[in-house]
């Protein structure tokens, strides 16, 4: 594997930002945003509110994309205009910017799959497991059954690390994390206003529209972004690591991430998230460019990415194979303790 200094190299034609671009895909997406919530409220058939509320929700993770270039400094050349227009784009999903900066860019990008460190769908160890008490255990099954990636990103990640987190889950306390978390709070509260005017102004139920115009669209989107980060770091040839050595001897920047493929061009709609190797190994390309720079680590790093078409079947069988791990023998098990995947190579 060459050193990450001379693939990234290869990358650097693909890393220039456009302003215009990053700007129009803004500006497109709350427009996007605004028609399905206006839908939500126009619209008398629940069914018709009900695919309303969903696309409401799919395009807050299109503008959650755009604010994570944006956090990475990717999105356009100018510092200052990609945190407001991270912040902007943050507000749907009631991301608090300075806290995803803490907790992505810093933690996730600079220890990506390093137990300890790294707290996105960590995985427990048996004893860590069997330690839980009988809450913390239900908790651990329902979250990696593959039914409820939303349930864990609003609880586990949301609630406990972005949304006015205690001192437990995040120790380090600043100004801008109150300021951050007080903006994205008074979006809410703007936001529930404005159905609970509409819902007077058109002799509707506070609670069906609340239910469609919020509720719906804002699980919709944790459960978006659950999903998509489960299956980029959770795969049964993707290693956990609990050594900081070993780990950083894995090339992890590449070894830990995966490339999940759809059909009819469903990744370019999520803003192309699921080229996720390139993202990993520069966070400098900006998400118009990921599809190239992608193909280009495909072509200069054969057989080295972790390339897999995404189906169903493939999910529920990486949900029931990737439980628990045994950073003793370096592979995934289940809630017995018995291997379900292939023990993983020593570094070198």
């Amino acid at each position: 594997m060459p050193h990450r200094k001379v693939i990234r190299e290869w990358l650097v034609p693909l890393s220039e930002r456009t302003t215009a671009t990053a700007i129009f895909l803004l500006i497109l997406d709350l427009c996007i945003w605004s028609l399905f919530l206006a839908g939500t409220v126009a619209f008398e058939s629940w069914w018709l509110k009900l695919i309303c509320a969903a696309g409401a929700g799919f395009t807050i993770g299109r503008l959650f994309i755009i604010g994570h270039d944006a956090c990475h400094q990717s999105l356009t050349p100018h510092r200052n205009l990609n945190k407001w227009i991270g912040r902007i784009a943050f507000l749907p999903s009631l991301t608090p910017y300075s806290l995803w900066d803490i907790g992505h860019n810093v933690v996730h990008h600079g220890y990506t799959n390093l137990k300890g460190f790294d707290f996105v769908w960590a995985p427990l160890t048996k004893d860590e497991f069997e330690a839980l008490g009988p809450v913390g255990r239900m908790l651990d099954r329902v979250y990696r059954s593959g039914w409820a990636p939303g349930l864990y990103y609003m609880i586990e990640i949301w609630w406990n690390k972005m949304f006015f987190p205690n001192k437990k889950n995040m120790p380090t306390r600043r100004p801008i994390f109150i300021k951050d978390n007080l903006l994205v709070s008074a979006f809410g509260l703007i936001w529930l206003g404005a159905i609970y005017s509409l819902a007077q102004a058109t002799e509707q139920s506070i609670w069906v529209l609340g239910l469609f115009s919020v509720l719906i669209p804002f699980f919709f989107w944790c459960t978006m972004i659950g999903f998509v980060v489960y299956v980029h770091h959770t795969h049964v040839k993707v290693s956990w690591h609990d050594e900081r050595t070993a780990w950083s001897k894995a090339q992890p920047f590449v070894s830990t991430t995966v490339h999940l493929t759809f059909p009819f061009n469903i990744g370019a709609m999520m803003h192309h998230i699921m080229e996720h190797t390139a993202h990993h190994v520069d966070m400098s390309i900006p998400l118009y460019k990921l599809k190239s720079a992608q193909s280009m680590l495909e072509t200069m790093l054969p057989e080295r990415i972790i390339v897999q078409p995404f189906s169903w079947s493939w999910y529920f069988e990486t949900a029931k194979s990737c439980k628990l791990y045994d950073f003793t023998k370096r592979c995934w098990t289940n809630y017995q303790g018995h291997s379900t995947s292939v023990p993983a190579p020593l570094p070198a």
